[in-house]
């Protein structure tokens, strides 16, 4: 409380200086004190998360929270930084960025040897909370459209696994069958709940235009993110390996940063030149270079690429999770209504990865163990959810302010409640 009480007193000048700052001739002024306040607090409620057993992230997405609603609390609001283009900008970099991060630390090989148990296991994994989101949307929301349903069931697929990961090497785990099949469906499952994200998505974009919605135009669009997904691979593979070589050879500083960022902004590129997500594009990166890669860096005594990427990312993710909690407005859980959603939604989130039990095969294995390890939604959740923000049918977001807020109170229970329900269930 006392830590609190601290950054307060530091906040109540803050807004009098924005002011000072957006009226300088200088325009990055108000940036960079933007970014001095989203780092000090994003830093702040990471600690204070990692202190009480939990992740970092969601230190973060808390810490944003409490700085979009100040003004509740009577103190001055922060509304500058969450209407800032800059800020804007900086976070769905920060999105590309982590996504490029999660993908690096997944192979194809990887993706290829887990076997028949993390396919089926990432396939129900994907299918059941899906359809569980769309019956909440359609029971809860039935005013809102087919659209903001299949969003919903989108936001549900996905699956932070850092978190369980984190759980299982603490527990000495990491190296049992249900840490195996976890870790490897999981891998699977960002790659499908990408596919759903990049089909739902381009449905949207479809019904907003003259085109409308159809049959058709969905199976396109999921022929074409499978497709991508493939021919990235396949072509990145081809290219990436020589172009990496012929890079290692340069006498500059910081080469394989620079090459593997541009490789990945590329890719970003070309998802969205194809219609899908950027998102989907930054992974397909990162999951193309391996560490073979890195080695003519190594030789001559250089940090992977893996190491190199983490303070980029460490700089800017967590200018994503605070702008993110920012956008939540605590006045939403007033209502009911919004309180019966994010019920709805957590419930329906925490019963669908139970499903994943069922496609684990062989015996002696624990079932409810692997369910359990793919509850968390965390920052792959959050991220989903932004892009129903941004996204317009009919002048509207898909994703309103009050089904935005019940979504990240989703995300935060259901990443609290994973570590000891795993410890519970494997002990």
């Amino acid at each position: 409380m006392k830590r609190l009480a601290f950054v307060s007193c530091l906040l109540l000048p803050l807004p009098a200086l924005a002011v000072q700052a957006s009226s300088h001739h200088d325009p990055i002024a108000s940036l960079v004190l933007a970014l001095a306040i989203i780092l000090i607090a994003a830093k702040l409620g990471g600690d204070l998360a990692v202190r009480v057993g939990q992740p970092a992230v969601l230190g973060e997405l808390v810490a944003g929270v409490i700085l979009g609603n100040l003004g509740l609390l009577g103190l001055p609001a922060l509304a500058f930084i969450r209407e800032s283009p800059l800020i804007d900008s900086l976070a769905r970099l920060g999105v590309l960025v982590l996504l490029f991060e999660i993908g690096l630390e997944s192979t194809v090989k990887q993706m290829l040897s887990v076997g028949l148990s993390a396919f089926l296991v990432a396939t129900l994994g994907v299918l059941a909370p899906f359809a569980l989101g769309v019956g909440v949307g359609m029971w809860l929301l039935p005013e809102q459209g087919g659209t903001v349903h299949a969003f919903l069931g989108a936001t549900l697929c996905a699956t932070s696994v850092g978190i369980t990961a984190r759980v299982l090497k603490d527990l000495g785990r990491s190296q049992s069958q249900e840490a195996r099949i976890i870790l490897g469906a999981a891998v699977i499952d960002d790659v499908l709940g990408l596919v759903v994200l990049a089909v739902v998505t381009g449905a949207v974009v479809n019904a907003s235009s003259a085109q409308g919605f159809a049959v058709s135009s969905v199976l396109l669009i999921l022929a074409k993110a499978a497709a991508f997904l493939v021919g990235s691979l396949v072509l990145g593979m081809l290219v990436s390996r020589p172009l990496f070589a012929l890079a290692s050879r340069l006498k500059a500083r910081q080469v394989l940063l620079a090459v593997g960022l541009a490789f990945c902004f590329l890719f970003a590129w070309l998802a969205d030149a194809l219609g899908l997500a950027p998102i989907v594009g930054a992974f397909a990166a990162g999951l193309v270079l391996e560490d073979v890669h890195d080695r003519g860096f190594v030789a001559k005594g250089e940090q992977t690429l893996a190491e190199l990427i983490h303070p980029v990312s460490g700089f800017l993710a967590p200018i994503f999770f605070v702008l993110m909690g920012m956008t939540t407005d605590l006045r939403w859980f007033a209502q009911p209504s919004v309180l019966g959603l994010a019920l709805a939604l957590t419930v329906a989130a925490i019963l669908g990865k139970q499903v994943c039990g069922l496609g684990v095969l062989g015996k002696g294995i624990n079932r409810l163990s692997v369910g359990v390890g793919m509850i968390p939604r965390g920052e792959v959740g959050l991220i989903f959810a932004n892009i129903g923000l941004t996204l317009f049918v009919a002048g509207a977001p898909v994703l309103s302010r009050s089904t935005y807020s019940a979504v990240v109170v989703m995300v935060i229970v259901t990443t609290l409640v994973t570590p000891p329900a795993l410890k519970f269930t494997l002990r």
